[in-house]
């Protein structure tokens, strides 16, 4: 018997299928051992040995491996063919043998890029033994990150409390957007002009140009800076008459298509695609990695997912030229296959990219056997790969110069055509930054030099230099590769650890950093440049690269990173708490109290009005305190002035058009949310009403007038992904006018509403709610993208269907509608019920045949049966319990329960 250990179940159970008899494949569940998060699992005064432990979780998978060896004569270690798949396949070896019951059985190493029958045969008769080349690799790895977060961390909780962690990847990926958050703060906006005139030829063809030679001199991007320089410059246009073409220039470019998917491109490109977390796409890419059940048969559907190989086998790449041949033409082949090589640092080229396994299982053959996203992840490998063995997309493009007789004015027009589509027939990549994108589509007139074209308006435009962009995930994985720094197989972790730590959110898939995160970030930057610095990163990871290669040795990259690191951190011991405040508050300071246009020094300590607000630690993490303490004991939690010297205080945004109230944001203990008044009804903006005094009586309870209630102002609570900073009086009115009507449904005349609950934004049509999701605004989705929504399967897999109006009741004029419930169809009218009874048509029932089943109804609610113990048990807890309170309110809902006697305590 031959024992062949897997990683996971799902692949165990498809290759058991492969090898038949005379095989046992066990699942190892993963890694079986790690170092123990303590002190001491890496020893670097013994020579870097490293202390494993066997997971608690995986000790009765190792007991299971263990029993089935003792019965076999070879143990085949087939896990992943990566790094990471070679150490786990070292540690089950280890295990075993220290546990003796390896004996003198044959110990083999497999590796296979796809879970099909003939890559895992043709696996099988070509063993090996372990690399040990690339577990050390893993070792040295696995023992710097230790090293790091487990020297650093107690560095971080003594000197900077509220601290989570530092991590040697995690840490530097956290500067990135630290970095770029503090350049959009830092960043100004700068105005400039821009105009555009539409032109006519003699042949009646219209088209525009842009402005870009004045006075005989080309226009710089500023040399419009104001309104005033614009409008000179329409003058001398439109002074500028008669007008012809100047010069055309023609080229062809060709484009050629992208390479296939890596890990990391395709993170960038399910991001933006398919809206995925990189997380999810890993999980679901393995899945596809691992087998599906296609009716009957678990196949893997793509290789192996971990790669950043961008190469094809020789048979793949001639099963897509064979597909491109058969169904597109040969005009769509390359006459030669196309090779690829990756650009990225560091790449490993041993695997092959990420491709379907099969290129004739097509994405509409698999469609059934897949959900949702899986469907469009292998729909998007599928696409990529075919696309990058088809001819290159073939463009005009067109450029014409106007110019005018008077005044030195040039135009341009430009124009860009695609000739050919080749590959962008199947696909085209999404950019991150939508300015990237080519402009194609545009086709300007025939025209030739000297022919007369007549101006026919001309528009001034007014722009704004924007700030650079946040990260997304896709972008950010993008600027980790291109520095060299982490693996693609860490990526998806990597972001996770950031968000799960608290150290940034993610907002419109964008990510922010929160304010522990940029304190951790000034911390490290300050006192362990070196350490975090892109380049010594990269640095290492290429030493690892070396030792994977063979090229050095990995204790020693262990010897020389540990030496310096070790007395960089001893040298903290003597760093002060008042030497790590100076730091922070002068790295921070411009975040935490930017400068304002109103006058006001955000620095100003609102309590005494003398001190000086600056960054403070205390046991449970950093806070905004005034530099007079003692005395003055003004504290606020960590966040920005909101330029009026308050911080937790209502910001004015405005008065509402409609009412002319203030309207505010305010920070209750739900979250951030706007009010319209000031919270009595008022809309005096005081804070308190005004009550009159009555005299107080002697009698208990006695001559004591109650106030009148006071009226709950209106409010709202921000929707998710919606940050403070960019709510707007427009935005704040919007969403006090929620519930709002989006318009009326096409099929049933009834009205699409959108609103926001507890669970955030939705829509309801009739007695449906469909919950908004993504980019979808509760405040601007349209009525034709609600329709769309509505008939979209719900989570479950049903459809949300609204129900059919038969007419308005008789008694009382409300609508009587059909529904199609989970248990048959049945009428509703206000809150009764209806089910239709056994064997009637819906579609046959009529108005007058539904009031009489409602009728039915209520007699029999009437004079008919008890109602049922657990029916009535609800309906009497229901009347008793409370009002549910308002998530965005800021009052605490009102005790109804008795409350309990007081005991006083005795004096003495």
């Amino acid at each position: 018997m031959q024992i062949v250990v897997v990683e996971s179940p799902a692949k165990a159970k498809t290759i058991n299928k492969y090898l038949g008899p005379g095989y046992h494949v066990i699942a190892s569940f993963g890694h079986v051992r790690d170092l123990p998060p303590k002190d001491g699992s890496v020893r670097p005064d013994d020579d870097f040995d490293m202390l494993w432990e066997v997971d608690s979780r995986a000790e009765g998978h190792l007991k299971e491996i263990a029993q089935a060896v003792k019965q076999a004569d070879k143990l085949i270690l087939a896990t992943d063919p990566d790094r990471e798949g070679e150490a786990i396949s070292w540690h089950i070896a280890e295990e075993l043998r220290r546990r003796k019951v390896l004996g003198d059985i044959d110990v083999k190493r497999v590796v296979f890029n796809e879970v099909t029958k003939g890559a895992v045969l043709d696996a099988m008769k070509n063993p090996r033994e372990l690399n040990h080349e690339l577990v050390e690799a893993y070792l040295a790895r696995r023992a710097l990150d230790y090293l790091v977060g487990f020297t650093l961390s107690p560095v971080l909780w003594r000197k900077l409390p509220g601290s989570k962690s530092a991590g040697r990847v995690q840490s530097v990926a956290l500067r990135i957007i630290c970095e770029r958050e503090a350049e959009i703060e830092a960043f100004k906006a700068r105005e400039y002009w821009s105009i555009e005139a539409l032109f006519k030829t003699t042949a009646g063809d219209e088209f525009k140009a842009r402005l870009t030679h004045l006075d005989g001199k080309k226009l710089d991007k500023f040399d419009l800076p104001d309104q005033a320089t614009a409008e000179a410059a329409v003058a001398k246009i439109m002074a500028g008459a008669p007008f012809e073409v100047a010069s055309v220039e023609r080229k062809t470019v060709r484009r050629n298509p992208f390479s296939p998917f890596t890990t990391s491109t395709l993170q960038q490109e399910a991001s933006r695609k398919i809206g995925l977390a990189a997380s999810r796409t890993m999980r679901i890419a393995q899945k596809l990695y691992e087998g599906v059940n296609l009716g009957g048969e678990t196949v893997g559907l793509i290789t192996y997912m971990r790669t950043d190989g961008v190469a094809l086998s020789n048979e793949a790449i001639a099963s897509c030229r064979f597909y491109i041949d058969r169904v597109y033409g040969m005009k769509y082949l390359p006459e030669t296959p196309r090779v690829y090589k990756s650009p990225a640092k560091n790449a490993q080229e041993a695997h092959e990219a990420i491709r379907p396994t099969d290129m004739d299982r097509r994405p509409q053959d698999v469609a059934r056997y897949l959900d949702q996203d899986e469907q469009r992840l292998y729909e998007l490998i599928w696409k990529r790969t075919l696309a990058s063995q088809m001819e290159s997309a073939v463009l005009d493009q067109v450029a014409v110069d106007i110019s005018g007789a008077r005044g030195g004015v040039t135009l341009r027009a430009n124009g860009s055509v695609v000739v050919f589509d080749g590959f962008l027939a199947l696909y085209q990549e999404d950019r991150d930054d939508p300015s990237e994108d080519e402009e194609t589509g545009t086709r300007l007139p025939n025209m030739t030099e000297g022919q007369a074209v007549t101006r026919e308006s001309v528009t001034p435009e007014q722009h704004f230099t924007q700030p650079p962009p946040r990260f997304s995930e896709a972008s950010l994985v993008k600027r980790l590769e291109e520095l060299g720094i982490g693996r693609p197989s860490t990526y998806a972790s990597i972001l996770q650890v950031l968000q799960d730590r608290k150290y940034v959110r993610l907002e419109k898939r964008r990510f922010i950093p929160e304010d522990r995160g940029r304190l951790v970030t000034a911390f490290l930057t300050s006192f362990f440049e070196h350490y975090f610095a892109y380049d010594f990163t990269a640095l290492l990871e290429e030493q690892l690269d070396d030792i994977s290669g063979g090229r050095i040795e990995w204790k020693k990259v262990l010897r020389d990173f540990w030496g310096a690191f070790s007395e960089s951190i001893a040298g903290t011991k003597d760093l002060s708490i008042t030497q790590v405040i100076d730091t922070l508050d002068a790295e921070l300071g411009p975040h935490f109290f930017p400068a304002n246009d109103n006058g006001h020094d955000p620095r100003v300590c609102p309590g005494c009005k003398a001190g000086r607000l600056g960054i403070r630690l205390g046991k449970f993490g950093a806070f905004i305190g005034c530099s007079n303490y003692p005395e003055c004991r003004y504290t606020r939690r960590l966040g920005v002035d909101n330029g009026n010297g308050e911080h937790e205080g209502p910001k004015l945004l405005g008065s509402d058009p409609a009412t002319g109230l203030p309207v505010t944001l305010r920070h209750g203990p739900y979250g951030q949310y706007v009010q319209l008044g000031d919270g009595n009804g008022n809309g005096n903006g005081n804070g308190a009403a005004p009550v009159e005094e009555q005299p107080k009586a002697k009698g208990k309870g006695k001559g004591k007038k109650k106030a009148p209630p006071k009226e709950k102002p209106k409010r709202a609570s921000l929707p998710r992904g919606l940050s403070p900073a960019d709510v707007t009086l427009e935005i704040a009115v919007g969403l006090l006018s929620l519930p709002r009507t989006v318009g009326m449904h096409p099929e049933t005349s009834e009205p699409i509403v959108a609103g926001l609950g507890r669970f955030g934004p939705y829509l309801k049509h009739g007695d449906a709610y469909k919950s908004l999701r993504g980019d979808d605004d509760v405040l601007t989705i349209g009525l034709n993208r609600a329709v769309t929504l509505l008939a979209e399967p719900s989570k479950g897999g049903r459809r949300t269907q609204p129900g059919k109006t038969l007419g308005s009741h008789p008694a009382d004029a409300a609508p009587i509608t059909l529904h199609s419930g989970r248990y048959g169809p049945y009428i509703r009218h206000g809150k009764l019920l209806v089910s239709l009874p056994k064997g009637s048509e819906p579609d046959e029932l009529t108005l007058d045949g539904a009031v009489a089943l409602l009728a039915a109804k209520a007699e029999k609610g009437k004079t008919g049966k008890a109602e049922k113990p657990a029916a009535a048990k609800a309906r009497k807890a229901k009347s008793k319990a409370a009002p549910e309170a308002d998530e965005s309110d800021t009052q605490e809902p009102a005790n109804t329960a008795p409350k309990r006697p007081t005991r006083k305590r005795a004096a003495g």
